[in-house]
């Protein structure tokens, strides 16, 4: 399970790249979303690796995002009780726990708005122009994406 942040605007970018980045539903800087590790998926990543950073989640980090974050229609916050409710997980946690091993999906949740709306990141970003090898935000990240999405939380 791969997570997708959109850290650059698509101000001047290419037509392509516009359509990529709204097939992966992110919309605006600071979006993040989930997807599963398929070629096709890869692909797009590759396509729009200079607007948005990326890497593997760990279930702890998801769970807190979930918690902060994860919000139904009409703008309700995600709970324990409307999870227990509407699926065959008892909490957010054990759902988090499944998502991060590919045994769910976001639509598994009804209701459940895919794109979890995120703050900048506390002490802000180091660059939006340089890669994460290089020293900046944008790109394959690993399981150090996990620290940026703390500080977003």
């Amino acid at each position: 399970m791969f997570v997708l942040v959109q850290v650059r605007g698509t101000v001047n970018t290419r037509g392509d790249i516009k359509d990529t980045l709204k097939m992966l539903r992110l919309h605006h800087i600071n979006h993040c979303v989930l997807i599963p590790d398929t070629p096709a998926y890869i692909g797009m990543i590759r396509k729009v690796k200079d607007y948005i950073a990326w890497g593997e989640i760990n279930a702890e980090v998801l769970e807190e995002l979930l918690r902060n974050r994860g919000r139904l229609t009409r703008n309700i916050r995600l709970t324990d009780a409307h999870i227990k409710e509407n699926s065959q997980y008892g909490d957010i946690g054990e759902f988090a726990r499944a998502l991060t091993e590919g045994n769910a999906r976001m639509t598994d949740i009804p209701d459940l708005k895919p794109v979890l709306r995120l703050h900048p990141p506390r002490k802000g970003h180091k660059t939006t122009k340089r890669t994460f090898q290089q020293g900046g935000s944008l790109g394959y990240h690993g399981e150090a994406i996990n620290s940026l999405l703390y500080r977003m939380r």
